[in-house]
């Protein structure tokens, strides 16, 4: 997972507390799709890391958080801004990663 931050149901609500945008992807070890993102997650972390804060949230290990934001499938990507959901992804499609930087940009 390089040196991207695990995050927990207890740690959760003080982490995207941040006046950069957060990306947290939830993800699980037996989602397959999760896997396909997680490379994404990851070059975009490499490309904007000090502009942005990267984290994943293990929701089988998690289950509080993802219940109260409502996340129904997994791999869902949410984009937090000064601690509130800004954007919200569902899902592995092609083309993410453009789309998932363009949504950072336009929060820095």
């Amino acid at each position: 997972m390089s040196d991207i931050q695990a995050v927990t149901d207890t740690e959760f609500d003080s982490k995207v507390q941040s006046d950069k945008p957060v990306l947290v992807d939830f993800w699980a070890t037996w989602c397959g799709p999760c896997r396909m993102i997680a490379p994404i997650v990851e070059q975009i972390h490499g490309e904007m890391g000090d502009k942005i804060q990267v984290m994943k949230m293990d929701i089988d290990q998690n289950p509080s958080t993802p219940m109260q934001l409502g996340i129904m499938s997994i791999p869902t990507v949410i984009i937090f801004k000064n601690g509130k959901a800004a954007e919200r992804t569902v899902g592995y499609r092609p083309n993410m990663k453009d789309d998932l930087k363009a949504k950072l940009l336009a929060l820095i």
